[in-house]
This record gives structure tokens, sequence and C-alpha cells, in this order.
């Protein structure tokens, strides 16, 4: 995959939110319509990916909704919005997915009913979708697994907090990140791979034990917001702030603060409000018989407490 640290600036206006959080998507009777199924809302990133969309449905002139199941476990839950919206004949349909192999067959539904399908932030096990918005997550963990070699001086004891083993972005995120510490360091070791499903309490946990049975752990990674939050909560919690070094993925304040404090070492940005842009941009070319990209690269930054006031950085670090 293409490597790429910004592909354009985050500073877009905040608009009116249209947030159907958990909820089913509204009859739309006039104009074009484009639905977009999220992972979730629970954390600011998906926020700042729907303020995006309403930047670019708002130049467009057409109508979007925004959706996602109340946690980011929720498969079936994801399907059956994704089926409801189908069911009202949209222009083109977005979604993050969940599960990349568990939509084929809604995929399949899609094509057959003429509906163009974008993926957003992570894709699908399939040629279907026409086009995939998000960032290089390989390329982006593989970036912080750099960085974090960097801090550690290419040796020593690392453990990794993922969040999904389903989703394409938690596979990529992952396995960048370890693909990279074991074949450029030989003198690093994965000790330990770890997944808290995105949430900040079991992640807390994960990393107190891993704190626990790792006495000499140099580092860890945490693999996005919820994962990161739950590694600077339990580090503190057991005492070792300082100690390890602490590397994250994504942003939002409580993560934010940690990087500023020095807590947090450093962290991967993406750009979630181009992420947003981008999907309805290229979802609406798509309704419009447009050719459009098999893959946008929507960008990354790696950020500390030196870099992350700096004009380029500051607008993609959301809260």
């Amino acid at each position: 995959m293409k490597k790429m640290w910004s592909v354009f600036t985050c500073a877009l206006p905040t608009l009116v939110l249209l947030l159907g959080c958990g909820g089913q998507t509204e009859d739309v009777d006039q104009g074009v319509f484009i639905p977009m199924i999220s992972m979730g809302f629970q954390h600011q990133y998906w926020q700042a990916v729907n303020q995006g969309a309403q930047k670019a449905a708002a130049e467009l002139g057409v109508t979007i909704t925004f959706e996602a199941p109340e946690l980011e476990t929720q498969v079936d839950k994801q399907l059956e919005m994704f089926d409801a919206a189908l069911s009202k004949k949209p222009a083109a349909i977005c979604i993050a997915p969940l599960d990349a192999i568990a939509l084929i067959p809604l995929l399949e539904k899609a094509r057959s009913a003429g509906i163009p399908v974008i993926c957003f932030d992570a894709g699908a096990e399939s040629d279907i979708p026409v086009s995939l918005c998000a960032t290089d997550n390989y390329g982006a963990a593989a970036a912080a697994a750099d960085e974090m070699a960097k801090l550690i001086n290419e040796q020593g004891e690392v453990a990794i907090i993922g969040y999904s083993q389903t989703s394409t972005d938690g596979i990529a995120r992952v396995s960048g990140f370890k693909d990279t510490a074991e074949n450029k360091y030989p003198n690093i070791k994965i000790v330990s791979i770890q997944y808290g499903d995105g949430d900040p309490l079991k992640s807390t946990e994960i990393t107190k034990a891993l704190l626990q049975a790792n006495p000499n752990l140099k580092a860890i990674y945490a693999a996005n917001e919820g994962s990161a939050i739950g590694m600077v909560n339990g580090t503190k919690e057991v005492g070792k702030v300082g100690q390890v070094i602490l590397a994250g993925f994504d942003s939002g304040s409580i993560l934010k603060d940690a990087v500023r404090d020095g807590t947090c070492a450093g962290a991967i940005t993406q750009n979630p409000v181009g992420i947003g842009y981008e999907t309805i941009q290229t979802a609406y070319k798509a309704y419009k018989g447009e050719t459009v990209p098999k893959e946008v690269d929507t960008g990354f930054y790696w950020y500390t407490a030196q870099n992350m006031d700096d004009p380029a950085i500051a607008p993609c670090l959301y809260d």
C-alpha cells in the first residue's frame, strides 16, 4: 500500500450534523439520497467523519444520513441497517464494515439492484464496492512501529492491543505494526497481542494484565482510540507511567492530553473529516456514472507533544 502522510487540510467548517445514531434511516422522498452506515458513533472519530460527510453533502446538494450500531461488535445490527437502507433505493450507499466477510451477501444484493457501494474507513472482502475511502492503515501502523522502535532503541519486549479481528482496518493496524517490528527490528520481540473490542474499560484491564505478566515490557501499542484510552488508564492504574513507552492510534481528548503531558509518546491520527468528505464525493460521482478510483488514500500523521499544534496536524486531532 502507498504510504501517505497527508492529503489535504482537515480544517473544514463544522456543520449541523444529521445523525441517526443507533436508529433506522429516515424516509427521504426527494432529491439524491445517500445513507452512510458507520461502525460506531460513540467515539469522536466518527463524529468527525460525519462532519466531513455533511460538508460534502452541503456542497453537492444531496441528502445523507449517518447511523451505526450502539456497539462496534454488533455486526448483525449493522447488516440490518444496511439492508434497511438498501430497501429505500438510495442513489448510492456507504458503509464502514464491521465484518469484511459477513457483508458480502448484502453487497451482492446491492449490485443486483444497481446501487453503487462505497466503503469508508475499512473495506470488504469483495470487489463489489466501487471504492474505498480510507487511511492506509497498514502503512500508518508501520509508521507507528518505526517511531516506537526509535524510542526503545530498536530492542525490547512490546505488546499490542488491537480492537477487531474481523474488520480490514482492525487487522491492518495490527499486522502493519507487527510485521514492521518483527521484520525490520530483529531485537524487538512482540510478546503478546490482545483484543479489547475498542472498549476503554476492557482495554484498561488488558493493559494492567500485560504489565503485570511482562515485567520487562518496554512498550505498548494500541490500535484505536478506545484501545489507547484503556492503555493510558491501565498504565496509570498500575503506576507504570514513564516506565513503559506508549503509542496509540486515533485522537480524542483523553489521548491528546496523554500525548501532550508525555504519558503517551505519540499516536497516529487519521484525517477523519477528509474520509467523510471524500466518501460522499465519491458516492455522488459513482451515482452519476463517473469513473472513481478503487482506493482513495486520505492520509495520516504521527503526532507528538512537539508537533501536535502544527497547522497541518492540529485540525486533524478531533476531540
